[in-house]
């Protein structure tokens, strides 16, 4: 890393946690490593995502927050991992499969780095994306998510002359919870567009020189 503490921070279990949402609140801790998923707003079909939707408030109900690691790990399994086949499907209109877009994108997500933030993985996907990062400890996640997305809607809907919802307005995130975690989502952030069998030219992925080491050690 090239500032902050010079070292990755993970969660901590036993300092503050500050949270933000209704239905799966989001967890926030200053300085930690987190790993977040956004996606475009056709992403996924509509009677989907509502059926998705109806089990996944059942499922909560009965498994109320804090979790441990099983639970959270029960949880991804059955309801992120849902998700993320659906997107690996390519479904929509699929915009940031072109260059210039995810270009666009790119510049956005570097615009203040390493000053509010450092990327050590991310992956523009067709229809999604995936980051790897560390916040500074004064920045928020929700206003840094609110930041990339509109800044990068307004680009990429002025290129194509139109107005409208491009991002959905949800996120799905989670703090990182040590090293091993850490090398678990990088590895899947750099073997996401081989799973979703994407053709070269049809992503863009970056890595630190920390994420290339550690993986390409393996």
């Amino acid at each position: 890393m090239d500032s902050f503490d010079d070292m990755l921070q993970f969660l901590d279990g036993q300092a503050d946690i500050r949270k933000h949402g209704v239905k799966l609140p989001h967890w926030q801790q200053p300085g930690a490593c987190t790993f977040v998923t956004f996606r475009l707003a056709d992403s996924i079909p509509r009677e989907k995502l509502e059926i998705w939707k109806e089990e996944r408030e059942e499922w909560l109900e009965r498994h109320p927050k804090p979790w441990n690691a099983d639970t959270e790990q029960t949880y991804h399994r059955q309801f992120s991992g849902q998700v993320e086949r659906w997107l690996d499907e390519s479904h929509g209109d699929c915009v940031l499969r072109e260059p210039p877009v995810a270009a666009d994108l790119a510049e956005v997500l570097g615009f203040h780095e390493p000053d509010r933030y450092l990327h050590h993985s991310w992956v523009i996907m067709p229809n999604h994306v995936h980051l790897l990062f560390t916040l500074h400890p004064e920045e928020s996640l929700e206003d840094r998510l609110k930041n990339w997305k509109g800044i990068s809607a307004r680009r990429i809907n002025q290129r194509f002359g139109r107005n409208g919802k491009l991002w959905q307005r949800d996120y799905f995130d989670r703090l990182i919870r040590d090293g091993k975690h850490f090398r678990n989502v990088a590895r899947y952030i750099r073997r996401n567009p081989e799973k979703a069998r994407l053709g070269e030219g049809s992503y863009r992925l970056y890595e630190s020189e920390l994420v290339k080491a550690m993986l390409d050690d393996e």
